[in-house]
């Protein structure tokens, strides 16, 4: 687990001891991503997603390895995208970390639509974002899921003149998770 890895979850372990009743927890989210180029779709996933949501104040924290997304079109595409990219032996985590703005209503089991605020840090460049999302609270688990998209330049992650045709500059990105209720 890297160092902003820990950080996060000792934030978690810290939540959990104040409100443990209203903590739900994922370490098996996933996400994928979309970079639709002129001249190359590219796409990857991955099932490593971390992550807390803490209902009692609707604070959140997610955490990715940059290192566990899979699938691309060939092995030196997914390496180009480790290494030159997302620089993952630097910025070994992607983060999203705020506050859902809507009071959730916790006796609903009927998706509700919310958005997320919060500081998105991608290859080390913290950008203030508001996401649209989903939440739906069905027994002790929570689903989780949103989709948005992300500018390469807003994270400082530049695309060689070279591929400037097959990497895209607007990155479609989608998230899902079951949170479980945490238990003391």
């Amino acid at each position: 687990m890297s160092k902003l890895s820990s950080i996060i979850f000792i934030t978690i372990i810290f939540l959990q001891t104040a409100f443990s009743q209203q903590i739900y927890m994922t370490r098996t989210g996933s996400a994928g991503f979309t970079s639709d180029a002129p001249l190359e779709v590219i796409k990857a996933e991955s099932d490593e997603v971390s992550g807390a949501i803490n209902l009692a104040d609707r604070s959140f924290a997610f955490t990715i390895d940059n290192k566990s997304f899979k699938g691309f079109n060939s092995t030196l595409q997914q390496e180009h995208f480790y290494e030159n990219y997302m620089e993952a032996q630097k910025y070994p985590a992607s983060t999203f970390k705020g506050k859902i703005i809507e009071e959730i209503d916790l006796n609903s089991s009927q998706e509700q639509v919310v958005r997320a605020k919060g500081m998105l840090e991608i290859h080390g460049v913290e950008q203030e974002r508001i996401i649209r999302g989903t939440i739906k609270i069905i027994n002790d688990k929570i689903l989780v899921s949103a989709d948005f998209t992300v500018l390469l330049e807003d994270h400082q992650i530049k695309i060689p003149r070279v591929v400037y045709q097959k990497i895209a500059g607007e990155i479609s990105v989608s998230i899902k998770a079951e949170l479980i209720r945490k238990t003391e």
